[in-house]
């Protein structure tokens, strides 16, 4: 008997091992506090506690599971939250950042379905400095006008992403609107591609959204789309290329919008409600960026972006610097020191002033920036 007992504990043991091994859950996160000084905020200074001045706030669960042959079973549900507050991010979605399911294989890639980055975030998206762990929110071109700083996800959507063929990988992601009798209302998608060759990169994307903004909260891109707009479509393409211990690149970007009726009230998580008139915008983004490790742990980096904008029957003129300072206290943490200049021109009574993304709008022509933050990962 007791052996028989012994066992089965020997098989449930081995069994367990096994199940282990096929499948996994991983909790991850990242927390990212920081203050900053503005210079002019609606008119007034303003020192502030701020939370994912560099990359937001966020915690979540990935998970696999080995179906064989190469085919997995995955998942991911990450939040996203205010580490100064604690409260959600992304319009109180408990899984705002990303929710999906899917399937990947070694052989032709992965099909997911939920909320998800499109493929402009995905392929373009690490050639810019802002929207990845280099530099940040407050990089981000004029209102985030690309998309390339992850203001809003795409809900509802499908997306397809192969594997790499020798360096090239491509994919697509289409979103529906989920509205009976309105199939083409607030839906969304975008194709993307991008090639590594050693130290060369080079990526391009495309995104086309059809009335983003609209209060129909089951669409693509609802509440927190950036535009209110009939049609919104993003285009762009970047290179960049490492010479040892530096890295210098250019991306540039174009937003074009028709039936444009304002900047979202959620635009980069601050409350715009610009209203734009005469219908139709454009902003196109000339961003140039580089970075160089002094150090394995001390890194400087910078980045310019000149932005030509039509608004409003206005052509205003955007030219921002950005600077940044970051040392790595351990492989998960580092502390950093970086300041922003935005500088907007040509905007005539449109009401358009200096706005560096995630902070409230300068009452003038000028905003300046400067935040020292700490950024952990677990």
């Amino acid at each position: 008997m007791k052996k028989k007992s012994l066992f089965a504990v020997s098989a449930l043991c081995i069994s367990a091992s096994a199940a282990h091994a096929q499948s996994s859950v991983t909790l991850y996160g990242l927390i990212d506090a920081g203050l900053t000084y503005t210079n002019n905020q609606h008119g007034q200074k303003n020192f502030q506690a701020t939370s994912g001045d560099t990359n937001g706030s966020r915690w979540g669960l990935r998970g696999a599971e080995d179906l064989g042959g190469g085919l997995k079973a995955i998942f991911t549900l990450e939040n996203g939250f205010s580490i100064q507050s604690g409260s959600l991010g992304q319009g109180g979605r408990m899984f705002g950042r990303q929710a999906f399911v899917g399937l990947s294989s070694e052989t032709y890639g992965a099909l997911t379905a939920g909320r998800q980055y499109d493929s402009v975030v995905d392929y373009l998206g690490p050639l810019s400095l802002t929207g990845t762990q280099y530099g940040g929110t407050h990089f981000a071109h004029p209102y985030d006008n690309d998309n390339l700083d992850n203001s809003y996800r795409v809900s509802n959507s499908v997306k397809y992403q192969s594997v790499s063929y020798d360096g090239f990988k491509f994919g697509g992601l289409y979103g529906f609107s989920n509205q009976a009798g309105g199939f083409a209302s607030n839906r969304a998608y975008s194709v993307g591609a991008s090639y590594n060759w050693g130290p060369l990169n080079a990526a391009v994307g495309y995104l086309q959204l059809n009335n983003s903004g609209s209060t129909f909260a089951t669409g693509a891109v609802s509440d927190d789309a950036t535009f209110s707009a009939g049609t919104q479509r993003t285009f762009g393409g970047g290179l960049s290329y490492a010479f040892g211990p530096a890295v210098a690149g250019v991306v540039i970007t174009q937003t074009k919008l028709s039936a444009a009726t304002g900047i979202g009230a959620y635009a980069s998580g601050t409350n715009k409600g610009l209203t734009l008139t005469r219908g139709d915008a454009r902003f196109t983004n000339y961003e140039v960026n580089g970075r160089y490790n002094l150090t394995p742990a001390l890194a400087i980096i910078g980045s310019y972006t000149f932005t030509d904008a039509r608004v409003s029957g206005v052509s205003p003129k955007y030219n921002q610097i950005n600077l940044r300072t970051d040392y790595s206290l351990s492989k998960r943490t580092d502390v950093y020191l970086e300041g922003v200049y935005q500088h907007v021109s040509g905007t005539g009574n449109s009401g358009i002033t200096a706005d560096i993304t995630g902070l409230s709008a300068s009452s003038g022509n000028n905003q300046v920036a400067a935040t020292i933050g700490l950024r952990t990962r677990f």
